[in-house]
């Protein structure tokens, strides 16, 4: 769903991987007017250069504490980047739009975009200035993506013979759809612009996704009800119907569907009552195409291994010039290329713990040489907690193993794919993995590494080398199949292009971030590439879990 997107060198800007929608609610926000409910609004703010910067801002809800916007906010999604929200409520006045002053402010959270389209519901509590709890103010904002058509579907409405519900002249209406969720909660899918005075409305065809829709379930039920408008806030209901996607199916090509619009009050009252008008649907198409985001979105979580070179090239760690030199003050390149990758990563791995393993070392007890062992010395479990975990179990290790050689990554990615091989067996886009390795020199197993990558190719996983130091890289681009296709040494072709390598120095003098940018530029393709030549759809999202991690205050 890409195309061909150029090759990212470290300054070019990245081709805009998808949009995301987003989509918020607030409960119990404080009550800042006198004689009746706040009227708020929501603002958007992204964080571009350490400033933060209003990218949009909703509708205003009249006298409500614990609204649902409409507004849905769009967002261009970077996987290589970690991008910064911060949602801020207002109280609103009028016609002098939403003030900024303290006094109107009900309060703000913090996230980052990852974090959303990770868990699809985030529900944190708001804050006031100095990190104040704003009472027991929280907002929830739900992620869905939009990409060129991705599961879209185009819907067209009208209604005829509406009951009439004003005095004066005749009704107002706009119509509401509401998905159904598996713990019976509602989910404003859409809502429609109001048609005046007019009880036979026709409203302008709008598109949604079919994940927000129905959740890629065609047999979710939908429940749709139209209002007749009202300025004060407080509309007046004229009915409402059921539905599924399914049911809406059949108003492909030519063929209609019409429900009764139906109050249920009416209908237990009046003996003869039929209905408060019908709802038809004119229209229906659909597109569907898979991307990146629809697997993270259907729960795929990305798995992290670290893979780190302690060959006797790197030098004596307890000298200054040794590349696995552990200066208090300045993290050592491994570190620094660890850390930049990883923080990525993790806003899409559920329990946050990355595997680390180590190679070319002499390793206690018995001080022989492995190239796959955990750096946590725990051979059953070899996942540290957080990246913060990773960076701990590396310099602990460091004095207790004895550097070695020679430099052989293919025992590494082996182990890494015989995981992976049985995901793969579960048939379903469930966990994918991302392999990085760091190391100071060529690779010694040259041979059995292309072999390797070659099976890899077949697998859920992608593989990065980021070579650390000032060796002679050149031998590595091969491996970086950009040149040309890479071979195993019979001579079999990679299935999919897995490998990106980088050297770490040209990005010396760059942000951490111009690191991570270059090199997972190229993970949401290859994701997409794999399962689409398995022919797995993504999962449907699993039901909302509410995540602990993300109640504390950032």
């Amino acid at each position: 769903t890409m195309g061909e997107a150029p090759e990212p060198s470290p300054q070019a800007p990245l081709a805009v991987l998808s949009k995301v929608e987003l989509r918020v609610s607030c409960k119990h926000l404080l009550d800042r007017d006198t004689l009746n409910k706040s009227d708020p609004c929501v603002l958007l703010l992204m964080q571009s250069q350490g400033q933060w910067m209003e990218v949009d801002r909703s509708e205003v809800i009249k006298s409500n504490l614990n609204p649902v916007f409409a507004k849905i906010f769009t967002v261009d999604y970077y996987f290589e980047e970690v991008q910064k929200l911060r949602f801020e409520v207002y109280d609103s006045h009028g016609h002098a739009g939403v003030g900024t002053h303290d006094d109107d402010f009900l309060g703000g959270m913090e996230c980052t975009v990852g974090q959303i389209v990770a868990q699809k519901r985030v529900t944190k509590p708001l804050f006031l200035k100095y990190g104040k709890f704003a009472g027991k103010s929280t907002i929830t904002v739900i992620s869905e993506e939009i990409s060129g058509n991705n599961g879209y579907v185009e819907l067209a409405f009208r209604a005829k013979k509406l009951d009439d519900k004003d005095l004066f002249s005749k009704s107002d209406p706009f119509l509401e759809i509401y998905r159904i969720d598996d713990d019976h909660s509602e989910q404003l899918v859409y809502r429609t612009e109001v048609v005046k005075n007019n009880l036979s409305p026709i409203w302008e065809p709008f598109k949604v996704s079919l994940n927000s829709l129905c959740s890629c379930e065609e047999k979710r039920k939908l429940r749709c009800v139209v209002w007749d408008y009202d300025s004060r806030g407080k509309h007046d209901f004229i009915g409402e119907f059921f539905t599924t996607f399914e049911e809406m199916q059949k108003a492909m090509g030519e063929n209609k569907v019409q429900w009764d619009c139906m109050n249920p009050k009416y209908k237990l009252k009046k003996r003869n009552y039929k209905n408060s008008g019908v709802v038809v649907l004119l229209d229906l198409k659909i597109h569907r195409v898979y991307s990146f985001l629809d697997y993270i979105m259907g729960g795929c979580q990305i798995h992290f291994t670290v893979a780190i070179d302690f060959t006797a090239s790197n030098g004596d760690p307890r000298n200054s010039c040794s590349l696995h030199y552990i200066n208090p003050y300045q993290p050592n390149e491994y570190l620094k290329a660890l850390v930049a990758v990883g923080e990525i990563c993790q806003d899409y791995d559920s329990d946050k713990k990355f595997s680390a393993l180590g190679f070319g070392a002499r390793i206690p007890p018995k001080y022989e040489v492995s190239h796959d062992f955990a750096i946590n010395f725990n051979p059953d479990n070899d996942e540290c907690e957080g990246i913060q975990g990773v960076v701990e179990s590396y310099q602990s290790c460091l004095p207790k193993i004895q550097l070695y050689g020679p430099t052989n990554v293919a025992p590494i990615i082996s182990k890494v794919a015989r995981v992976a091989a049985d995901e793969e067996r579960t048939k379903e886009a469930s966990q994918y993995f991302i392999l990085l390795i760091l190391t100071d020199g060529v690779v010694t197993d040259m041979a059995d590494t292309r072999e390797a990558i070659v099976r890899a190719s077949y697998l859920p996983m992608s593989i990065i080398i980021v070579g650390v130091g000032n060796a002679d890289f050149t031998d590595m681009q091969i491996l970086d199949g950009d040149d040309g296709v890479l071979r195993s040494p019979k001579g079999e072709p990679v299935l999919r292009d897995i490998v990106q390598f980088v050297p770490f120095r040209e990005f010396k003098n760059a942000s951490p971030t111009a690191l991570a940018k270059c090199v997972l530029a190229e993970v949401p393709k290859q994701v997409v590439e794999y399962y689409s030549y398995k022919a797995f759809p993504p999962r449907c999202p699993q039901p909302d879990t509410p995540d602990s991690n993300l109640s504390s205050p950032q």
